[in-house]
């Protein structure tokens, strides 16, 4: 059993910098009672053993709560530093303390073959992209880094629904944070009007349903020819006779990805 309990460390790229000249301010909503310094000592104090990890501790904003789960697999060790996998949920406007724990139907059994580190963030009813999630998962991406037993040259972000929305959207905004992003049922429009038509940096696996309710397929093969046209290495896997419901059903799809990411990204 892998058990640490970890010390305060000052962060290399601590997440000041990240939020990339925004301040708290710029959104009157949330009230800057705390400061993210707060957020890592609690992170500090937290203890992590092999398994899964389900966590909370206060954000910088007032009364904005970081939940999360971490799933450590039996093998990690500072002599066998595994891949980490930020894992970002769907249905981002549902206010539900559990959310992030339904791992067990997607993420673990499709990312299984390559023994990673699992990060799992709540939204909290936020969307990915907003100011409070972008401070939370770049936090405490740089906090596992830090932390545990990760190789920091294998840090991907996938996501299913809403969460592929998010996981285009940190590879289109960090592409220096991952090394590659695994999209999955998503619609995504970027939100920044400057960033239509500019080549994403990193590597990108789209997973789409043949039969996607939600998010009709040709809206999404379109939007990956237009990634395409200007340079951006994404490629569309269509999931044959899947709906958008079917989300346990991805995981052989999920399982090719992860063969990707081993043998073709991080090769």
């Amino acid at each position: 059993m892998l058990m640490k309990t970890f010390k305060y460390i000052i962060l290399k790229v601590l997440c000041i910098s990240l939020l990339f000249n925004c301040s708290k301010s710029d959104d009157d909503t949330f009230k800057n009672t705390r400061s993210l310094q707060d957020a890592i000592n609690d992170f500090s104090l937290l203890t992590f053993n092999s398994g899964v990890n389900d966590m909370e501790i206060e954000g910088s904003f007032s009364n904005v709560y970081w939940r999360f789960r971490v799933i450590i697999p039996e093998s990690a060790s500072e002599t066998n530093k595994r891949p980490l996998i930020i894992c970002l949920h769907g249905g981002t406007s549902i206010i539900d303390p559990d959310i992030h724990k339904n791992t067990a139907c997607l993420e673990e059994p499709g990312l299984a073959s390559i023994d990673a580190i699992l990060l799992c963030p709540n939204s909290e009813g936020f969307s990915w992209g907003g100011l409070p999630e972008q401070e939370k998962i770049l936090t405490l991406t740089d906090l596992v880094k830090t932390n545990l037993p990760v190789d920091e040259n294998k840090v991907a972000i996938m996501g299913y629904s809403d969460g592929g929305n998010g996981a285009w959207f940190y590879a289109e905004r960090y592409p220096n944070r991952f090394s590659a992003a695994i999209p999955m049922s998503s619609s995504y429009n970027t939100l920044n009007p400057e960033l239509i038509n500019v080549k994403i940096d990193i590597p990108l696996y789209v997973i789409h349903g043949e039969k996607d309710e939600l998010f009709p397929l040709e809206t999404m093969i379109t939007v990956v020819d237009n990634y395409k046209n200007i340079g951006t290495d994404v490629e569309l896997y269509v999931a044959d006779d899947l709906g958008h419901f079917n989300t346990c059903l991805y995981v052989p799809y999920l399982n090719q990805a992860a063969t990707w990411l081993e043998n073709e990204v991080w090769n």
